[in-house]
This record gives structure tokens, sequence and C-alpha cells, in this order.
């Protein structure tokens, strides 16, 4: 049975979480379907990777079961497992064109960290993001810390990790760490309107965007002022600033799919 598939939509492409009986858990098949949709966004029609699911929930994380198996493996191979998890969050940030998550019902442990490595988050009334590691005895993964520390205050990150309570979909977007809030039924009508606005956009340009914002975390004011700098100069020569600058001249709406 497969559990994840790739919906090609011409400007976008959406990776479709299809376990809904284990709420959306982590699966070799989402795996590669997220990879094969990131692999993707590398042609040039693609405007966007959107990640949804079926079943009212986005993504549970882990399957413990799984980690009960991975106890028989000495400690090198499990950490080479979490790392295939790394690799795949690795390649949310870097795609070269925005990410889009439609999060539905919840995204808990691994599926938060995804969620949350994303550009731009939909979510429905009442999901709840959780890190539940604790309860278990194990430790927050892909990233989940490095993107809970950027979005929210430490005390809030501090009881969602060490006392597992999750944190409401409102009180994300309160704190700015999702976009949207919707009623649930309208969650994938919305994260695909942001799809088509971000289609209407210079796809270059948002790429360098993606990149400039994601090293501003770690860079210092200096060399980001450098990074800043080499960006601009580029994007200044290319054909999207030639139409987008000829656009605003002529008061009227810039063709950056069809330039000039």
């Amino acid at each position: 049975m497969t559990l994840a598939r790739v919906d090609d939509q011409g400007d976008r492409l959406v990776v479709v979480n299809m376990n809904p009986t284990r709420r959306g858990a982590l699966s070799p098949d989402l795996y590669v379907a997220i990879g094969q949709a990131l692999a993707g966004a590398a042609d040039p029609r693609v405007r966007s990777v959107l990640l949804t699911s079926e079943g009212g929930f986005f993504c549970a994380g882990g399957d413990l079961n799984v980690l009960i198996e991975r106890r028989k493996l000495t400690e090198d191979q499990r950490r080479d497992k979490v790392d295939e998890l790394h690799d795949l969050v690795r390649a949310i940030r870097t795609c070269p064109v925005p990410v889009i998550a439609a999060v539905e019902g919840g995204a808990a442990g691994a599926g938060a960290s995804l969620a949350l490595a994303c550009d731009l988050i939909v979510a429905s009334e009442g999901a709840k993001f959780t890190a539940a590691y604790v309860k278990a005895g194990l430790v927050p993964d892909a990233g989940l810390t490095s993107s809970l520390a950027r979005m929210l205050p430490r005390p809030l990150v501090m009881e969602m990790c060490l006392l597992a309570l999750p944190v409401t979909a409102e009180q994300m977007l309160a704190l700015g760490a999702v976009n949207v809030v919707v009623p649930a039924d309208q969650v994938k009508a919305t994260a695909q309107t942001l799809a088509d606005a971000v289609a209407q956009g210079p796809r270059e340009s948002q790429g360098a965007i993606r990149r400039l914002v994601s090293d501003a975390y770690e860079a210092t004011e200096a060399a980001q002022l450098d990074v800043e700098r080499n960006a601009m100069a580029r994007a200044a020569g290319g054909d999207e600033a030639a139409e987008g600058i000829a656009a605003f001249l002529e008061k009227r709406k810039p063709r950056f799919s069809d330039p000039g």
C-alpha cells in the first residue's frame, strides 16, 4: 500500500501524506515523495511545493514501533537513520522554490519539524503543534529545537519540550509562527491560494530571498550585509529585475513568467 504520492499540478508539486490510520505518521513512502517533489522543484516551471495530508491530521511524526526495532541497531546505525530524516529537512530548507505546509488537525514530533521547516504555513483552527518526545524518553530531532527557538519564546519552547504541552494554531499565529489559521475545510484551498500568489512572483528572486532569510539566522550583521550586497548586485542585472522595474514604471502588473 502506497502511503504518499506527488501530484504534479503544473506550477506546483503537491506531496500528499496518505497514512490516515496512523495520523500521517512518517513512512518511507513519505520520505521518497517529499524527496521527489523537492528534486522536481529544480524544473523552471515549478513555482512551489505543497505538503498536505489525508485524514485530517498533517503528520504524527515517527513511528514508535520503528524506534523499538532500532534499539537493536548500534548507535552509529541509529545515527545514520536519523540523518535520513535530517537530510529531508535540509532539502526542504534549500529547496529552490517556496515550500508550503497545509497543517490539518496538528503536527507532532518530526511532523512539526517538517511543517516548521516550510516557508509558509496554513493551519486549521484548533490544530496543535506538539513535541512529546519526552514522554517516550526521547529528545527532539529533525531541527525542531532550532525551529522552535527561532520562532517562539524560550519558556514556551521549554513547556513544549520538557512538559510535552501542545501549542495551538491560534497561539502560533499570535506569535507569528504560522501564516494563516482557517477552518479545517479551507486549509488546502488556502494553501493553494498562497501557491497561486507565489506563482505570480519572480522565481529566481524568491529563491534568493529564501537563502538570504535562512542565512540571516546564523550570520553576523556584517556578514549578512556582504551576502545581501552580492545577491542584490546579481539580481539587479537579471531579467526579473528588468521586467519588475519596467512594470512598476509603466504602472502595470509584472509578467515574471514571461518577461518582456
